[in-house]
């Protein structure tokens, strides 16, 4: 079980269960994309931003064919407006198919960055509200995070769409586990929290130097 956040309080759900998506679409340079072994780009370019932490963030979500990955609901309009939803080993390699030296961030690197923009729930004065504001979709950072919901990775089931943008890290917490990023409509607040099942689906930025 974990805790999913929201201005209620926070909403007990298993972990299996949930799923996590976002897209963005911000350009200031584009990356083009080069499939490696057993994945298909989806797209030709990917745009990228260079924010205010100083490393080079994509600003939409990942939309590479890596297996194991999916469009919400397993349809392909939802890839192209919030990219594809991926295990936590699939999006490891799917920001490394990018090439020239993208990967998927880490908890830190998140964090640094979500810092420069007010900083998550635990960082900030006003709980998070500044980042989830700045980061979101039209926001003034142009990173354009989206909610973009996920996939259980019990039995397959897509929930949270336009409820909740869930982000994939690189930083384990556990062999089964790993950290990931919760920007939270419900409360307005972006969160950072451990205990994601890395077979769950969710979405993906990657980030270089």
């Amino acid at each position: 079980m974990t805790s999913v956040k929201d201005k209620t309080g926070p909403i007990r759900i298993c972990v299996a269960s949930i799923a996590m998506s976002i897209a963005f679409g911000s350009v200031s340079a584009s990356v083009e994309r080069r499939p490696a072994h057993g994945q298909k780009a989806s797209g030709t370019t990917n745009s990228s931003k260079r924010m205010a932490d100083g490393k080079q963030w994509t600003t939409q979500n990942l939309n590479v064919d890596t297996v194991p990955s999916s469009c919400y609901e397993d349809a392909e309009p939802n890839c192209r407006r919030y990219g594809r939803l991926y295990t936590w080993e699939s999006a490891r390699r799917g920001c490394q198919s990018l090439g020239d030296g993208w990967r998927l961030p880490t908890e830190d690197e998140w964090r640094r960055m979500a810092k420069r923009y007010g900083g998550v729930h635990e960082d900030s004065d006003d709980s998070g509200h500044a980042a989830y504001k700045a980061l979101l979709i039209g926001g003034s950072s142009g990173f354009n995070a989206l909610l973009g919901g996920g996939r259980n990775s019990g039995d397959g089931q897509y929930a949270r769409l336009e409820a909740h943008g869930f982000y994939w890290t690189a930083s384990e917490r556990d062999p089964a586990s790993a950290w990931f990023y919760n920007f939270g409509k419900g409360g307005l607040s972006l969160y950072r929290q451990s205990g994601g099942e890395k077979q769950m689906a969710v979405s993906v930025r990657c980030v270089r130097d």
